[in-house]
């Protein structure tokens, strides 16, 4: 079964084999002995490809909900401050930030295995394994037990090399003349609200010249004075502390987006994610960058 559910997510015998670190013959093998017990083809297979059938389809949905079953009991006899934790973030964050957050929860917690995935993609935590998330910008409603942690302070800032070249914007209007870059892994990114001194809120929409998916290749493109984007406070301060980047429209603040903690609700109560996550959520609000939550 697991096989089978490495073959459908990878559409590669070969690839599974690899990681497997088997023969290709032992996964087809797999393979065959599943299709000769259900008595169906779950997998329709031509020359250069292989897709589900629509059986394979159906079982999949069912194998991978039984293999995470067994998963979480084998880890639920697993006692005390021991056993794997699966947590993704977005990988700026995590190469800037909370990497040295997880080193020092190890050093804490020596017997604690941590399986760390970077990534700019909204991961399903339930197909992908994961037990805890940290996800920054609003979330959709779902079953995953959501912990607020605080707000990522946002700045909008550009190099002075452009500004010398393009001329400094002075109000939120003016962005419309200006080369934008778009952060497409940030919800609702194709526009920015301002707030003013008054605290009145400017939405200003643009058409970005350059969409980027990943918060490491923003700060590239900044740097190289490709165009003004509203960022994280925590993914330039360096820069801004060394005169790389400047702020723009000091005198209007970006709205903060929340920062929360996912966690899948049958994984929570087990003492290595608990801990994990009453961690995180005591040592994150000191980023820089980060503030409390918002009182309404």
């Amino acid at each position: 079964m697991r096989t089978f559910v490495r073959v459908a997510e990878s559409g590669s015998f070969s690839a599974v084999a690899r990681d497997l670190g088997v023969g290709q013959s032992t996964v087809t093998r797999h393979v065959g002995d599943l299709e000769e017990a259900l008595g169906v083809s779950v997998f329709s297979r031509t020359t250069r490809s292989i897709s589900l059938t629509d059986e394979g389809r159906r079982f999949y949905d069912r194998a991978t909900e039984i293999l995470r079953l067994v998963e979480q009991a084998r880890q639920e006899v697993e006692s005390g401050a021991s056993g794997k934790v699966r947590i993704s973030c977005s990988a700026f964050f995590g190469v800037m930030h909370l990497s040295r957050l997880i080193f020092d929860f190890q050093d804490r917690y020596p017997d604690i295995r941590v399986d760390f995935v970077l990534t700019d993609e909204r991961s399903d935590l339930i197909r992908d394994g994961v037990d805890v998330a940290i996800q920054i910008g609003p979330q959709p409603d779902s079953e995953l037990r959501l912990r607020p942690l605080g707000v990522a302070h946002q700045i909008l800032v550009a190099s002075p090399d452009y500004l010398a070249r393009r001329g400094t914007p002075e109000s939120p209007e003016d962005l419309s003349s200006h080369d934008v870059i778009r952060r497409t892994s940030v919800a609702k990114s194709h526009e920015l609200t301002l707030i003013d001194e008054q605290g009145m809120a400017h939405v200003a929409t643009f058409t970005p010249r350059l969409r980027v998916d990943h918060g490491l290749a923003a700060r590239e493109a900044l740097v190289a004075g490709r165009g003004i984007s509203p960022v994280p406070r925590w993914l330039v301060d360096d820069l801004l502390r060394d005169g790389v980047l400047r702020a723009v429209l000091p005198g209007y603040g970006c709205a903060p987006l929340p920062l929360n903690l996912l966690v899948v609700p049958e994984r929570a109560e087990l003492t290595r994610v608990r801990l994990l996550r009453d961690f995180l959520a005591e040592e994150i609000i000191r980023v820089p960058g980060v503030g409390p939550l918002l009182r309404q």
